[in-house]
């Protein structure tokens, strides 16, 4: 994933259109993921999660480009610019249920910021990621940025949340894997986020997408200009 740091250095206009190029490559191949994942969690839900898929590449698109910070008035003679900008390494352990789109809800924001990711799909359906990887290298995003190891997600989870070269952690499993990434992080002081164990509509855009995944996927660089009479 550090090898792939440039991506972060990445115009956000240039990480929008690879991410446009994204979703119309999964629209081109929806029937086929959707056919291939139906084998694991059955037609109907296959189906929803390769349409939710696609709208969901389409929402971070949009975004990509336009998370960029604001600018504040403070006292005194001075303005304050508040710069949004890519944590570093992240690792992602995804949601098991469902196995795509829970996969898209929390890589895609992490990637749309400039982050480079390492993510453990889903432990009961971790074979989907097949598809993506074919999706991500005909979309020209660069290799390294997305980087997929399958396994117990316990195993990895903690592997990841010890390592000084992952700069944050996603979990978003159960309660006990939560505990345990804030757990494994304290040593070298790595972000967390987590869903708490609660559970999560991955199909509502209320609660699976949005500007809470992005704060969480950014830093903020406060550059504060002084200026006279």
């Amino acid at each position: 994933a550090h090898k792939a740091a440039g991506w972060a250095k990445t115009t956000a206009h240039n990480r929008a259109q690879i991410l446009y190029y994204m979703a119309e490559n999964l629209s081109q191949r929806g029937d086929e993921v959707a056919h291939r994942l139906s084998a694991a969690v059955g037609e109907a839900q296959a189906s929803a999660e390769v349409n939710s898929g696609i709208e969901r590449i389409f929402s971070y698109a949009s975004w990509a480009d336009k998370f960029d910070g604001a600018v504040h008035n403070p006292p005194f003679r001075n303005i304050a610019i508040a710069m949004n900008e890519p944590i570093g390494a992240v690792g992602i352990i995804c949601p098991h249920e469902v196995p795509l789109l829970g996969f898209l809800s929390l890589v895609l924001p992490v990637v749309a910021a400039g982050n480079t990711v390492v993510a453990v799909p889903s432990e009961t359906y971790p074979l989907i990621t097949g598809d993506l990887y074919q999706l991500f290298d005909t979309s020209d995003l660069p290799g390294g940025v997305v980087n997929i190891v399958t396994g117990y997600s316990s195993q990895l989870l903690k592997v990841l949340a010890e390592h000084d070269d992952v700069d944050a952690i996603w979990c978003f499993t159960d309660q006990t894997s939560a505990f345990a990434a804030k757990s494994f992080s304290t040593g070298n002081l790595k972000q967390v986020f987590t869903n708490e164990g609660r559970a999560i509509d991955w199909f509502d855009v209320k609660q699976g997408e949005g500007r809470w995944f992005l704060q969480h996927a950014t830093q903020v660089k406060n550059i504060w200009v002084p200026y006279g009479e």
